[in-house]
């Protein structure tokens, strides 16, 4: 019995050589449009599509292989009655199903496509191939992507397709049609016109998701040992976020705080280190140079660094991998290594490190709740980080010197979990104080973790005060300056308990919780 291969691929990488090897197995090769012509290019023997189906492609190419004789030999059980159908009309059955999709998702991934540009990069022939083999993976093979072709021959040559395996890829070609359509509806419900009162320059919020996820790692366990946990992934993104170079795998909460640590480093333009410890910075400092910012956030709170994570937003030099090299943590994560940094560090045998590959984030940001998620624009906002757009409400100006230290320390905010509270110093944090139920706790933790470092340092509050206590308690620890949203009912109350005590406040009109 002849065995029949159809292929209609949009990447033609490895092609030839994976048709090569089919029609070396003694398989017949039969294929669409371009992908024919290749194959017929390259001296392979290949019927086209147009040859079953007696119509050529139709209306531009949208219609190439809807067609009974193509569908019919994929669907056709290989039962007596349905072998017998299909030779009644003259039907050939097609035993493996190679497809890959028009490139859709990286179509709407350019700047400025246009919708008709990408609506024509909706495959629909491609899709019914994928699912109609996938619904027959009882006696028809499907292949999705080139990485399946080497064992794909393989299996073939060495006598066939085990089930378990035309299963898995069936399951395979499923989960990659559904991934398709969601970009589709994803896509098509961001061209929507926005609504009359929405605010211009902010994300979409669609009126529904369809969120497809990979799992990536199994987990020992989740945040405690007695839950169960993985890491997933977008699926459909072009590869994973980070790349592990060293050490242990990867645990749940790894994973939290490396998110933490990254996304605070890269928000910052010059040499930063931040180190987070359950989520929050225990230190972060800007620099002229990489070590000397990894100092400076060290000697913020070294006690809680201990264990810590480690992120920075430059390549990690030599100097910078001695200085770590000294101090007890779970993850070092950079965009980039120097050799020699590379492999100081890779002594420490149990030391993870990771370097982030530039994959694109997602602009949303999803939480699940009891009953169903939350979802959010992630907080970038821009206009409030210049000090330029601050309203000074005290009687005493800041210095340019304290001005850029409550830039720092402002930006800084945005990324330690409310009620939070930062005293920050020459571009680098001396205390912070964490998601404490009250906002003047947190203000005296910051003090209790600064010190006498605190002594002429600067404040920077997530939310305004709604009292004046927490100003005096940020005074009494050496504060001489303060920059908060501004927009408590007790405002003047608070502004004139600053001016009492001699301070700077300035109000930036925009807040920053982080639950």
């Amino acid at each position: 019995m002849t065995l029949r291969a159809l292929f209609s691929v949009s990447d033609k990488s490895g092609l030839v050589a994976f048709a090569q090897r089919l029609h070396d197995a003694g398989i017949e090769l039969i294929a669409s449009g371009g992908t024919a012509g290749q194959l017929a290019d390259a001296g392979l023997p290949v019927r086209p599509t147009e040859a079953l189906t007696g119509f050529p492609d139709l209306l531009g190419g949208r219609v190439k292989t809807l067609h009974p004789a193509i569908h019919g030999g994929i669907l056709a059980r290989r039962t007596p009655d349905h072998l017998a159908e299909l030779a009644r009309h003259g039907l050939p059955t097609i035993d493996l199903v190679v497809v890959n999709l028009y490139p859709f998702q990286r179509t709407v991934a350019a700047a400025g496509v246009a919708l008709a540009d990408a609506v024509e990069q909706i495959d629909i022939g491609g899709v019914a191939l994928l699912r109609a083999a996938a619904k027959n993976f009882e006696s028809v093979a499907v292949v999705c992507e080139p990485s399946d072709y080497d064992r794909v021959a393989l299996a073939i040559a060495e006598g066939g397709l085990e089930a378990g395996t035309r299963r898995e890829l069936a399951l395979k070609a499923f989960r990659h049609t559904a991934e398709y359509d969601a970009a589709i509806a994803g896509y098509l419900a961001d061209q929507q016109p926005a609504a009359p009162d929405k605010t211009p320059g902010k994300v979409a919020l669609p009126a529904q998701i369809d969120l497809s996820l990979e799992r990536v790692q199994v987990m020992r366990y989740g945040e405690n040992p007695h839950q169960q946990g993985a890491l997933y992934r977008y699926a459909g993104d072009e590869g994973p976020a980070f790349e592990q170079l060293h050490g242990q795998e990867m645990s749940y909460n790894n994973w939290l705080d490396l998110d933490g640590s990254w996304q605070a480093a890269r928000d910052f333009d010059e040499p930063t280190a931040a180190i987070i410890k359950h989520s929050n910075p225990c230190g972060l400092a800007s620099a002229d140079t990489l070590a000397a910012a990894y100092e400076n956030a060290l000697a913020s709170d070294p006690v809680s660094a201990f264990g810590g994570i480690i992120a920075v937003n430059r390549r990690l030099d030599l100097a910078t991998a001695e200085r770590m090299s000294k101090l007890f943590v779970e993850i070092v994560a950079a965009p980039a290594y120097d050799g020699e940094a590379l492999a100081l560090l890779k002594r420490k045998k149990n030391l993870r490190i990771l370097r982030g590959t530039g994959a694109a984030g997602h602009p949303l940001s999803l939480r699940s709740v009891y009953g169903g998620a939350l979802v959010q624009e992630l907080d970038s906002s821009r206009e409030d980080l210049d000090p330029a757009n601050w309203r000074v409400v005290s009687a005493r100006r800041p210095g340019a010197e304290q001005l850029a230290d409550l830039a720092f320390a402002w930006r800084v905010c945005r990324h330690v979990r409310s009620n939070a509270i930062v005293y920050a110093k020459g571009r680098a944090t001396v205390g912070v104080g964490a998601g404490q139920m009250s906002r003047v706790d947190s203000v005296m933790l910051a003090g209790h973790k600064a010190g006498e470092r605190s002594k002429g340092a600067v404040m920077a509050s997530d939310a305004f005060f709604p009292f004046a206590d927490g100003i005096e308690a940020a005074a009494e620890h050496g504060i001489a300056a303060i920059v908060q949203p501004g927009g408590s009912i007790r405002d003047e109350e608070v502004i004139a308990a600053v001016d009492r005590l001699g301070l700077v406040m300035a109000f930036s009109g925009t807040r920053h919780f982080r639950h």
